[in-house]
């Protein structure tokens, strides 16, 4: 294996096309350099994720698009202009409408969680548990978030627990400081018998997180057990608000609740706005 340099530290990466060179953060993060020949080989497996520079979005430039060096490589500037697109564009609201419209709604006769009838179901399950829907809603809860991270993040079990888990996961990778929990709908008869289960301490600030909301009864009652149990709320996220009462009742607690995505996203009116 060849070594490859991070920032002046060697490590060997199963990576036959070269090296990567540290350089000054205010010039770029990277440079590519590779053996004579190979050089724009390097780069365009960097680009396009076999050299980890970051998640993907966007292409290789057409042959025309590029600025190429005198020996026909892409240029200093043209490979860090792509990387730095390729690390700042995260979160992609298309793709993950598209993915809960393929995987997550379905139309028929239904019975939710709050006891309304719908014709209409959003199974966010079947997305939080998918690879790719996780990574979405993630990267789409963090950009939310932005730099006034709480110090934890959880919800009621057990539709908020994959969201926590892919919400702390992601924020490992970006390096930042996040913790998850986990609110139990029954308490629990044995051992310490905790409702809020994490490395969480009385005084942390913490934002609920849920997969749909409806009237919010679910995220309330997490609410609840969380402020029994000392944690300061900040307020609520979801991947979806049906607008069926949902941000109305957490005003009223003085709770902001904010959303991914909402049904008219998909094209349904919410009931207010059909009758």
């Amino acid at each position: 294996m060849r070594p490859i340099e991070f920032c002046g530290r060697r490590r060997c990466l199963p990576h036959p096309l070269g090296r990567i060179e540290s350089r000054d953060p205010l010039d770029c993060p990277f440079r590519a350099s590779a053996p004579r020949g190979r050089t724009e080989a390097f780069a365009k497996s960097s680009l396009l994720g076999l050299v980890d520079c970051g998640p993907s979005s966007v292409g290789w430039p057409s042959k025309a698009d590029r600025n190429l060096d005198g020996l026909g490589r892409p240029s200093y500037r043209q490979t860090c202009r792509l990387f730095f697109r390729r690390s700042t564009k995260l979160y992609d609201k298309q793709a993950l409408i598209a993915l809960i419209r393929e995987k997550a709604l379905e139309f028929g006769d239904f019975t939710l969680a709050s006891g309304k009838k719908a014709s209409y179901y959003l199974d966010c399950r079947k997305v939080t548990l998918d690879s790719a829907g996780a990574n979405l809603v993630a990267e789409g809860i963090l950009d939310l978030l932005g730099d006034s991270l709480p110090d934890a993040v959880g919800g009621m079990a057990i539709g908020a627990d994959p969201i926590t888990a892919a919400v702390i996961t992601v924020a490992g990778q970006r390096d930042k400081p996040l913790k998850g929990f986990i609110v139990r709908k029954e308490s629990k008869a044995h051992g310490k018998g905790r409702d809020v289960e994490g490395p969480i301490e009385s005084g942390d600030a913490v934002m609920i997180v849920e997969d749909v909301v409806t009237t919010g009864g679910s995220s309330l009652k997490a609410i609840e057990k969380v402020e029994a149990a000392g944690l300061r709320v900040q307020g609520v996220i979801a991947i979806i608000d049906r607008m069926e009462g949902g941000a109305e009742a957490f005003a009223e607690r003085g709770h902001n609740l904010q959303t991914l995505l909402t049904i008219r996203d998909f094209g349904i009116e919410p009931p207010s706005a059909r009758a």
